[in-house]
């Protein structure tokens, strides 16, 4: 009988059950939508994770009645989801108030006391990364201190995924990657750090217990199969966050293997054989999804948000007041493209900075604000759009920049999310970069990541090594042009003027 895997990835916007089968087919996909997050005040972010759990269950139903298979056939299930959030329940389990997630940046005052009182480069040393306000263990210390009488009864605290897989299985636990997230992992160790808890007054005994991402760590309870349709005791791996179990669905496994993603924001994800440290915080370091590596990764904040952004407050139509009606029968975005397509690499001297959310490699600053630099009247709408691409790519690049200061090999470039799948972005993203890029026969998302520990779990496959060489394939590959190449190396130096210019022009 063959044998099948579910994936699901519990993201901000909803929840993603993929059911794959033992050669990485996906045979049905099912999401449901989240409520909103809900912003109290300027820079809150909140959801309820009784949310995260409807929609959970109401998705594998679909997927499971999609792949027409019985809740028997489904060996093995993984998680993966948002990271940083900060799920806080009683001694009843129950949700004490609505998580903090990943977006919410209102710690900026419990980051600064951490630093203080650890010391900043200790605290890097210990974590490998920086205090900031996206990570889970300072919106605990936001909660303890502002809301006390809701701390008073926290008992035991969890990252979002975590939460559903505790509905699902009654356990409590954690997998390596996402601790990583949380600023109380010795992420060098693979081990929670008694140095952050014991400064932070934080209880041990309030963590789930550590798994590495393709270790079973429970199975599924009477009561999460009543929820969701799958079979009593069928057993849970730990999963991984978004990142990690999304670079594991697009083979980014060994040493060398680099993923660059355009999504709303950007992130370059370079896997590696021990804990590369930048000692001024600049890139996350954090433990991969795979045992016994680790990851490095950096982010640009307005990657193809800057596209998006354009788009909706200038158009992308002719002369129509709409400027985003599909009026010739193509999507706005390829109109865009087409029009930047015309244009000469380099944009004719016209530059890009997309820090429209502040910017968090290399800057780490969330002040940092966006310019367009070099405007004359000889410029068009497609000038502006390439200077967006290239721009974004070159926000990018500097991540590659760090790799190279750092000595993170890079071997093998693979794109992933709507830079992917712009033909043009493609070809500015291997001009400035400089390398070889790779296109997959098919980019799933964190989902199919997380099915594929499920399937190393369930024994499908030896290891997520192994996995990912058998069922992750390259459909293309995009050259550099070595013209092209040093015609984007001048620009990028020019790049790297604007941020510290706009930020003494802005003060």
């Amino acid at each position: 009988m063959q044998k099948h895997v579910l994936g699901v990835d519990v993201g901000t916007g909803g929840t993603r059950a993929v059911v794959v089968g033992e050669r990485g087919q996906i045979l049905a996909s099912a999401t449901e939508e989240h409520q909103p997050f809900a912003s109290p005040e300027i820079g809150w972010a909140e959801q309820h994770p009784e949310d995260w759990w409807r929609a959970c269950s109401i998705a594998v139903q679909k997927a499971l009645a999609d792949a027409a298979l019985r809740a028997d056939q489904i060996s093995c299930v993984g998680f993966s989801g948002q990271m940083h959030g900060a799920v806080m329940l009683d001694a009843n389990d129950a949700v004490v108030r609505p998580a903090l997630i990943w977006c919410d940046v209102r710690t900026e005052k419990q980051c600064r006391d951490l630093a203080e009182k650890i010391g900043a480069e200790a605290l890097i040393r210990l974590t490998c990364n920086p205090a900031l306000p996206n990570f889970t263990l300072t919106k605990f210390l936001w909660v303890r201190e502002n809301e006390p009488e809701n701390w008073k009864r926290v008992r035991s605290v969890m990252l979002p995924k975590d939460y559903v897989r505790f509905r699902l299985t009654g356990s409590k636990a954690t997998d390596m990657a996402d601790a990583s997230g949380t600023l109380m992992l010795d992420v060098a160790h693979r081990r929670w750090s008694d140095e952050v808890l014991q400064a932070a007054e934080i209880e041990k005994s309030l963590l789930p217990q550590l798994f590495e991402s393709p270790e079973i760590c429970g199975k599924i309870s009477a009561s999460g199969a009543a929820a969701t349709g799958l079979q009593p005791g069928t057993p849970v791996v730990a999963g991984a966050g978004d990142q990690a179990a999304g670079a594991v669905g697009m083979g980014i496994a060994a040493t060398g293997a680099v993923s660059a993603t355009i999504g709303t924001s950007g992130v370059v994800f370079a896997a590696t054989d021990c804990p590369a440290l930048d000692p001024k915080g600049r890139l996350h370091t954090f433990c991969h999804a795979v045992p016994r590596r680790w990851h490095v990764m950096g982010v640009t904040q307005a990657a193809g948000l800057s596209l998006l952004w354009f788009r909706d407050r200038f158009g992308a139509g002719g002369n129509n007041a709409d400027g985003n009606k599909k009026e010739d029968g193509r999507d706005p975005y390829d109109r865009l493209t087409a029009e930047a397509a015309a244009v000469q690499p380099g944009s004719d001297g016209l530059l890009w900075a997309p820090y429209l959310m502040g910017e968090r490699t290399p800057h780490l600053d969330p002040n940092a604000r966006a310019a367009l630099i070099g405007l004359t009247a000889s410029h068009t709408r497609g000038h502006v759009v390439r200077a967006i691409l290239e721009g974004v790519a070159f926000s990018l690049r500097d991540s590659f920049t760090l790799f190279a200061e750092m000595g993170v090999p890079v071997r093998n470039i693979r794109l992933g999310g709507g830079g992917a799948r712009s033909a043009l972005w493609r070809q500015i993203q291997a001009d400035v970069y400089g390398h070889e890029v790779e296109i997959l026969e098919a980019e799933e998302g964190a989902a199919y990541g997380a099915a594929i520990l499920a399937g190393v779990g369930a024994g499908l496959w030896s290891s997520v090594d192994a996995a990912c060489d058998q069922i992750v394939k390259v459909a293309l590959r995009v050259t550099p042009q070595p013209a092209v190449v040093e015609r984007m190396n001048t620009s990028y130096a020019a790049y790297r003027r604007m941020y510290p210019a706009i930020a003494s022009v802005l003060g």
